[in-house]
């Protein structure tokens, strides 16, 4: 099974994103990059080194459906005429906005987070969500667990990885142990576990730091030999990779519980200590947040510390 990485450029701080063509039939490509002029030509050039035109894709595969990874799926899909495309139904962001719906401003209320800085998030995440095309019901597939994604000389196993989002999938070619992760395992940076409604009970908030480290877990299980992550160069050394992520989650987890106050904080107040160069930065803000609200929520799972209600916002405590 021939891997080919695609690197297509981005608007966003991160940099490029990877995109994965597998060069056998079914033609198939693991991510797109978002809806630029600059990511469609890059894209389009890369395909054509490889001898693949946008019209030959017979299927699109999408790690999680950020805008940096899903945006050109429908104009590639469009273009192919027969190209399927398949995301797991616990991902939104090919729906839908990343906070344009009534249960984003729940959960930001819940988090301490002011109306007008959440406005002016809100005003900032619907531009970004115009670098993708919003797909309809019917217009994709479901990603599901252990299913097996097939090629002419093989499979890829879809691995439901949530974390970064409740729906990220990874998937492995067993018989080499590669392994192609998304944004779950990136050599360079940490993945933000990102702020989201549990996605079976949107009223309440999904858990991503605690699914991420059985995610990570689950990984580590399968002793993947190469792994090609949604950002950055490959990994041939997971296991490194996997103990430098529980010492870095480990350490936030304790300047986080430092930061707990007696009398009690939100998850924005503990973002602002936690992130003071970041908390007025564009997406930054957000992810910020997210990265508080991840460690306040698996600190409280842990009985590190303890959370109550008032007026409809968490304030976390010593206990």
């Amino acid at each position: 099974m021939k891997i080919i990485p695609l690197s297509i450029p981005t608007p966003f701080y991160v940099g490029d994103v990877n995109v994965y063509l597998i060069k056998e039939e079914p033609l198939t490509l693991i991510d797109v990059g978002p809806k630029t002029k600059e990511a469609s030509d890059a894209l389009r050039q890369k395909l054509k080194q490889n001898g693949v035109n946008f019209s030959d894709i017979e299927r699109i595969v999408l790690t999680h459906a950020h805008e940096d990874h899903c945006g050109l799926a429908k104009q590639v899909r469009d273009e192919a005429k027969r190209a399927e495309i398949l995301v797991h139904n616990w991902e939104t962001g090919h729906l839908f906005g990343r906070l344009a719906q009534a249960e984003h401003r729940k959960l930001m209320e819940r988090a301490g987070v002011p109306n007008e800085v959440f406005q002016e998030m809100q005003e900032i995440y619907h531009d970004i969500s115009l670098l993708t095309d919003a797909l309809s019901d019917g217009e994709f597939s479901e990603l599901k667990d252990e299913m097996e994604l097939e090629f002419r000389s093989g499979t890829l196993k879809v691995l439901h990885t949530p974390g970064h989002t409740p729906g990220s999938c990874s998937f492995l070619r067993e018989a080499n142990r590669t392994l192609i992760a998304g944004d779950c395992v990136l050599k360079r940076i940490t993945p933000n576990p990102i702020i989201s409604p549990d996605p079976i009970d949107p009223t309440r908030r999904f858990k991503s730091l605690a699914e991420y480290l059985v995610s990570l877990a689950r990984l580590r299980l399968l002793a993947p030999t190469l792994v090609y992550g949604g950002h950055g160069e490959p990994i041939d050394d997971f296991e490194e990779i996997f103990n430098r992520y529980v010492r870095a989650i480990d350490d936030r987890q304790k300047r986080v519980i430092g930061l707990v106050e007696q009398n009690g904080v939100t998850a924005f107040d503990v973002a602002q200590k936690l992130f003071p160069n970041a908390i007025d930065k564009d997406v930054h803000r957000f992810l910020a947040i997210s990265e508080a609200v991840a460690h306040l929520d698996y600190a409280e799972t842990e009985g590190k510390i303890a959370v109550e209600f008032k007026e409809g916002v968490e304030f976390y405590r010593k206990l």
